[in-house]
């Protein structure tokens, strides 16, 4: 199974991370950080911190991020969707011994 490298800092392998195009070498997604800088408001240098990450490997999923923001958001709200969708299909079992 090869990596497509799309810089020294972005690679999308078949199989790892569901395909989607992550940081080289680990398994944080450029949606994880898009969804941690952009919808819950980290700084760049923040989520380098908290999740011991370089912060040239931060800026690079950003600028991937915001390369292919259209498809990225698309494909957040298709999984929003799935779950919305499972969570009628499966209600939570908790939730009716509580109601």
């Amino acid at each position: 199974m090869s990596a497509l490298h799309l810089s020294d800092k972005i690679e999308i392998t078949p199989g790892v991370c569901g395909g989607q195009p992550r940081i080289s070498g680990s398994r944080f997604t450029v949606k994880q950080i898009a969804m941690w800088h952009e919808y819950m408001g980290l700084s760049a240098d923040e989520i380098a911190h908290e999740y011991h990450l370089n912060l040239s490997d931060i800026y690079a999923a950003l600028s991937y991020f915001f390369d292919h923001r259209e498809e990225i958001v698309q494909a957040m709200e298709a999984e929003e969707d799935l779950a919305a969708e499972i969570q009628n299909h499966f209600p939570s079992k908790i939730k009716r011994l509580r109601g």
